[in-house]
């Protein structure tokens, strides 16, 4: 915990104590998103929110790209900032019912943990902040296809 709060970008990266979980980090950064979403969803207009995760994803950037250097490994399971932007932009797109969000959950889990192709391709290609970052937006693209296609097979 005195490395997450020595610095800024250390509390940012770990999802401000979230990485520190002693199993499953990533689950509990992508967790950090959905009471994150639940308080700013539904007091901001659909530009705001986007303009927020746009700021937020360059906030991870930089404290992805410090807390990595700081570490001596680039992409530290700890920092955990990446799954939680990236589920944030799933939730945007998902319907608030608690079994949808529970079923993005567990297929935007399975796309960061298994990082079939392309989004390793993007986790390998891009070096430093961007490199952490991205590659869980990539996942977060297919998540939102699987639950867009889940919703029409069962609608």
């Amino acid at each position: 915990m005195r490395f997450v709060l020595a610095s800024p970008a250390h509390f940012i990266a770990f999802g401000g104590g979230a990485g520190l979980a002693p199993f499953a980090p990533g689950t509990f950064g992508t967790l950090l998103a959905v009471p994150i979403f639940w308080l700013a969803a539904p007091r901001l207009e659909a530009w705001a929110y986007f303009a927020a995760l746009a700021a937020l994803f360059a906030l991870g950037v930089w404290a992805c790209g410090v807390t990595g250097r700081a570490l001596g490994r680039p992409d530290y399971g700890g920092m955990v900032w990446d799954e939680t932007v990236a589920f944030l932009l799933v939730l945007f797109f998902t319907p608030v019912y608690g079994y949808w969000q529970a079923f993005a959950f567990v297929v935007f889990r399975f796309f960061d943990i298994v990082k079939p192709p392309p989004i390793r391709y993007y986790e390998r290609a891009f070096k430093g902040g961007v490199g952490v970052m991205i590659d869980d937006i990539v996942a977060a693209f297919f998540t939102l296809i699987v639950v867009a296609i889940a919703r029409l097979v069962i609608t």
